[in-house]
């Protein structure tokens, strides 16, 4: 049997089987940053009994943004309409966690209230582009955090974290990869500060591990995930020593006791593929970290189950083929075709390419009617 589909413990949250939904950024909230009834259908439509959900990365301060239409968390009036989400998929036997974000530097000033720059651990510009409302920007210069304004940033995260649960979330994730707030001060290409948040990677991993605590403070280690993407160089990203960087941070994410470590594989560059060859973080991180490590990186049903087998996760993170097959687990579990996706409908829009892909039964039937 393969091992995708057998039950798996992570923290609080018990799970019928190993097959993840990634956090995929969608961008079809209301201009409010609210969730929205179609928000609700697409997780209702990607939720399984006992299957682990991590929400598209959801901003914790209008600061926080780089893509217009992400949904926020920043104010309480948006519990609300993520309770309607929440619910949905608990519904169908469920379970979601809120991924918490912070752009940081990966910004353009018309995301930014007021039209300020972006916030950083240091004064370096990223390349890349920012989603603004009148479309792709390259990302702005930003500024570097004071130390003063640093803790005001931790407690954005708590916030987040807090009025998550009160949405009915069943645990958060922190956003600390693909060259967002917390990796920015992980990583000394891009944290060049001589206080106590830079320099020694103890210092470095410090913005990280704070924002850790401060959601465990409302949510208990037990409910806290965090992701990694320690070869991603999107956003400009480097380390000096990222065995060193990502090890140590794992070592002590490991004796913070959180439910799951979710590494994003160096098979990922961006959104291509690279070598199969190339070297596996989440066998890396495994020796450091000894709680339920989480694997995201364009994995087929194969590759995945060897990945388990191998004993190098305990799960692993589907990203693109959830959008285009609603049902993922139970056409992984069959052996059923996959439908492709259709990137250009990836980001922003309305129900096409959304809620509009069909679940197993629809495709076959579909598939049959063609061939008569």
């Amino acid at each position: 049997m393969n091992a995708l589909f057998t039950p798996l413990r992570a923290g609080a949250l018990s799970l019928g089987h190993r097959i993840v939904m990634a956090p995929l950024t969608r961008m079809r909230s209301d201009a409010s940053g609210k969730a929205n009834a179609l928000m609700a259908q697409y997780y209702s439509q990607r939720s399984s009994p006992g299957g682990l959900i991590v929400s598209e990365a959801t901003p914790v301060a209008l600061e926080g943004y780089g893509y217009a239409g992400a949904p926020g968390i920043y104010d309480d009036s948006q519990i609300e309409s993520w309770r309607a989400v929440t619910e949905a998929v608990h519904a169908r036997g469920g379970r979601i966690v809120m991924q918490l974000w912070h752009v940081g530097r990966q910004s353009h000033h018309d995301l930014q209230p007021g039209g300020a720059a972006p916030v950083a651990p240091s004064a370096l510009r990223a390349e890349g582009d920012a989603y603004t409302p009148s479309g792709p920007a390259p990302f702005s210069m930003p500024r570097a955090l004071t130390l003063e304004e640093i803790p005001a940033v931790i407690e954005q995260f708590r916030k987040g974290a807090a009025r998550a649960r009160l949405a009915g979330f069943d645990g958060v994730e922190i956003h600390g990869a693909n060259g967002y707030l917390p990796d920015q001060f992980l990583q000394d290409g891009t944290n060049h500060r001589t206080d106590e948040y830079g320099g020694p990677v103890e210092n470095r991993a410090r913005f990280l591990l704070e924002v850790t605590q401060a959601a465990i403070s409302v949510w208990g280690a037990d409910r806290v995930g965090v992701r990694l993407s320690p070869s991603g160089t999107y956003g400009s990203m480097s380390d000096s020593n990222p065995e060193e960087t990502f090890g140590y941070v794992a070592e002590r994410l490991d004796a913070l006791g959180i439910a799951y470590l979710h590494v994003v594989e160096p098979r990922i560059k961006g959104t291509e593929l690279i070598a199969e060859s190339a070297p596996v973080a989440a066998r890396d991180l495994r020796k450091r970290f000894r709680g339920t490590l989480i694997a995201a990186g364009g994995f087929d049903r194969n590759s995945a189950g060897a990945l388990l087998d191998s004993g190098d996760a305990d799960a692993v993170a589907f990203g693109r083929h959830f959008i285009s097959n609603p049902d993922l687990p139970e056409r992984l579990r069959l052996g059923l075709p996959l439908t492709p996706y259709d990137r250009s409908t990836f980001y922003g829009g309305d129900a096409h390419g959304y809620t509009d892909y069909p679940f197993s039964e629809t495709a076959a039937a579909t598939a049959t009617a063609t061939a008569e």
